[in-house]
């Protein structure tokens, strides 16, 4: 038998659903109006008619994205910047992490501190650039022009995410590791076999942080990419945003749709690899979290 609910509770459960609701149709209302304002009319989304629904619905805008050439290089670009950016940050934060759990690392409490100090105190815009500078110019000197390449292994570091993996390293019993030697294995069959399996989780979590920097990945792609053809998604969406607010370049425009609904559409299609993959990883998401910041 159900056990009735004293009015506190009901109350604390009322109020909460409700905020839980409100806040989800908050987050939820800028897809919609997204979806609405890139498939409707000139008129209505210049205008301000657009508010929830779609209005004179028309698919040009559309039409108009699968079209151009340059939105899907800038979309290969992403794929690129995405895939390779998360692999090479995760090979170095695996290592790094495995490192600094060990307590036989030499100065290994120096080397922690001076990566949470990293976090407190940043070095800067400038000089964060000037080294990106001269990154470039010696990949220059290897023969390495693509600057995308820059992007990838330049930025492939982040210390919140490193002590996220190191402390959920810590959390593995040391018996299985000396079994683990005591069988043979190697220090990287270990850390392959052991340490990694058992921390999927936290492996998972920390991937999809990386996957969306690399993803939504802006301000490092604009400043550093010279070559339009090498720009990811994101910035080619900026300087198109930047070149339909400009009244000299739509003087001449003549089209059924808006030009904001030809960047809703790129937002709606920029999205989706996230939408399909973040449910696959959400199980793994809060126990990753919760395994990895509890100490």
């Amino acid at each position: 038998m159900k056990r009735k609910l004293e009015i506190s509770e009901l109350v604390f459960k009322i109020i909460s659903y409700t905020l839980l609701t409100m806040f989800a149709i908050c987050c939820l209302y800028p897809f919609i109006y997204t979806i609405s304002a890139s498939i409707s009319g000139y008129r209505a989304v210049q205008y301000s008619e657009v508010v929830l629904l779609p209005k004179d619905i028309q698919f040009e805008a559309f039409a108009r994205m699968f079209n151009d050439n340059m939105f899907w290089n800038s979309y290969t670009n992403t794929l690129f910047l995405t895939f390779y950016g998360t692999i090479w940050e995760l090979v170095l934060s695996i290592l790094g992490a495995y490192a600094l759990s060990k307590k036989r690392l030499l100065f290994r409490k120096g080397f922690n501190f001076f990566l949470v100090f990293t976090m407190w105190f940043s070095a800067g815009t400038v000089p964060q650039y000037l080294n990106y500078l001269d990154t470039q110019r010696v990949f220059g000197t290897v023969g390495i022009t693509d600057d995308k390449w820059l992007v990838v292994i330049a930025m492939g570091m982040a210390a919140m995410n490193i002590i996220l993996l190191r402390n959920s390293f810590e959390g593995v019993p040391s018996e299985i590791e000396e079994a683990a030697i005591v069988d043979g294995a190697t220090e990287m069959q270990v850390l392959w076999r052991v340490y990694i399996p058992m921390s999927k989780s936290i492996i998972a979590t920390v991937a999809l942080f990386f996957g969306i920097s690399r993803w939504n990945g802006y301000y490092w792609a604009k400043t550093m990419m010279k070559n339009a053809n090498e720009h990811p998604l994101m910035v080619y969406i900026r300087n198109n945003l930047e070149k339909y607010q400009d009244p000299e370049q739509m003087a001449g425009w003549n089209e059924n749709y808006a030009p904001d609904s030809l960047i809703y559409a790129m937002i709606i299609c920029s999205i989706i690899p996230i939408l399909i993959i973040y449910p696959f990883i959400q199980k793994y998401f809060a126990k990753g979290v919760n395994a990895g910041g509890v100490k």
